[in-house]
């Protein structure tokens, strides 16, 4: 017997909830992080500019939720071709349409409206068709022999190619490594057996193994063919793994983040009291603004959201009965997990500076409205799951 309730019935107010915290922390350290603005840009409402997009995301969740999620599988790579061509165009239009900011051509420059950076779209468009390519291939082959695993590794690497590729040439690594934590973490869930999955992995530790080797006895060589002599990616290494060498220079933003956090101590020095200039710090840096303002106990909490965020999803993935509401969830768990790992982890100095933001904190148009597309398909895969009463 199924338990029938209508989808407004089903909707996961405690993840909503989550999101308004969020929304909440966002806008409080957002207005605080505009004290250390430059003057430029300092008559600009970031805070306010935020909100906005909360609740242009909240039309995006309602109207995300108001279409069955199986018409997301109909239309996957029609969602798919568009994303790429979006992609591609940053290939072949012209400098006025296409913005290069730090190095990357990864914008298309929307006037008024700002910046518009296509790869936040794709990510969704690729969790979509990654989502159909295995529910799809496990429901043909339904015997799962190491055959039938090695023809779901070369459907999910055909498909996931050419974005990758695309978002190399920008190059934009720090996306590139999204892109990798989505497609990785649905491999997890794929059923594909665990001895390719360990195969691949120690293949991809040793890679990097070998990369970060050439990097310290072959510096220039990996400049220039590594890199594709993109310098100003090299200096993120090198401010990375010796920051107070280079503060100058490289290790500036990692420098000032770690004396923000740990001036922060256990308590924090209190709202707007901010004394460590931090550039990028309503974007990149938001985390070491939260600290320096709320100490260790601040920070704590905004990481707790997130971790009662990913717990949220989780449950909802397993308790789906639907293996491609179950992927849809997986790839956004992955994606989310990733960037706040991420973001994080480059504040602190655990990883190096890639320019990702801090999900649902950070100001950001396109990133914010891409992070509550996904929220609303996970709410989505919710309010359609199906309860048995004696399951």
């Amino acid at each position: 017997m199924t338990n029938e309730k209508s989808p407004q019935q089903q909707i996961d107010y405690t993840l909503i909830f989550i999101m308004f915290l969020l929304a909440i922390v966002s806008t409080v350290a957002i207005k605080s992080a505009e004290l250390t603005l430059p003057e430029t840009l300092q008559s600009i409402n970031f805070s306010l500019k935020q909100i906005q997009w909360y609740v242009i995301g909240i039309f995006a969740v309602a109207m995300t939720m108001l279409i069955d999620y199986d018409r997301f599988k109909q239309l996957s790579w029609y969602l798919y071709g568009f994303g790429l061509l979006l992609l591609l165009g940053l290939e072949i239009l012209p400098a006025p349409i296409v913005q290069t900011i730090k190095g990357a051509t990864s914008w298309y420059k929307l006037g008024p409206l700002g910046n518009f950076q296509p790869s936040e779209l794709m990510k969704i468009f690729m969790i979509i068709v990654l989502s159909k390519i295995i529910a799809d291939h496990r429901e043909k082959y339904s015997r799962n022999t190491v055959k039938d695993d090695f023809i779901l590794i070369g459907k999910i690497a055909a498909a996931a190619a050419p974005p990758v590729l695309l978002l190399v040439r920008q190059p934009d690594m720090g996306m590139t490594m999204v892109f990798c934590a989505i497609i990785g973490s649905l491999i997890l869930v794929s059923g594909i057996k665990w001895r390719i999955i360990l195969t691949a992995v120690i293949s991809v530790v040793t890679v990097m193994g070998t990369g970060i080797f050439i990097f310290i006895k072959f510096p220039d060589f990996f400049l220039k063919y590594i890199l594709g002599g993109q310098e100003y990616q090299l200096s993120r290494f090198y401010g990375w793994l010796n920051p107070f060498e280079y503060a100058g220079e490289q290790g500036f933003q990692l420098v000032k983040s770690l004396l923000a956090i740990g001036s922060g101590e256990l308590i924090g020095k209190g709202y707007q009291n901010l004394e460590v200039y931090l550039p990028e710090a309503h974007t990149d840096f938001i985390f070491a603004i939260i600290s320096e303002q709320f100490g260790f106990i601040g920070g704590s909490i905004v990481v707790s959201l997130f971790f009662l965020l990913i717990y949220r999803m989780i449950h909802i993935s397993l308790e789906s009965n639907d293996p491609f509401g179950s992927y849809l969830c997986t790839g956004v768990i992955g994606m989310i997990t990733f960037q706040v790992f991420q973001n994080i982890g480059m504040t602190i100095g655990l990883l190096p500076i890639t320019g990702l933001p801090l999900p649902f904190v950070s100001y950001g148009g396109s990133s914010l409205a891409t992070y509550m597309v996904a929220i609303g398909i996970v709410l989505n895969v919710r309010s359609r799951t199906r309860k048995y009463m004696f399951d």
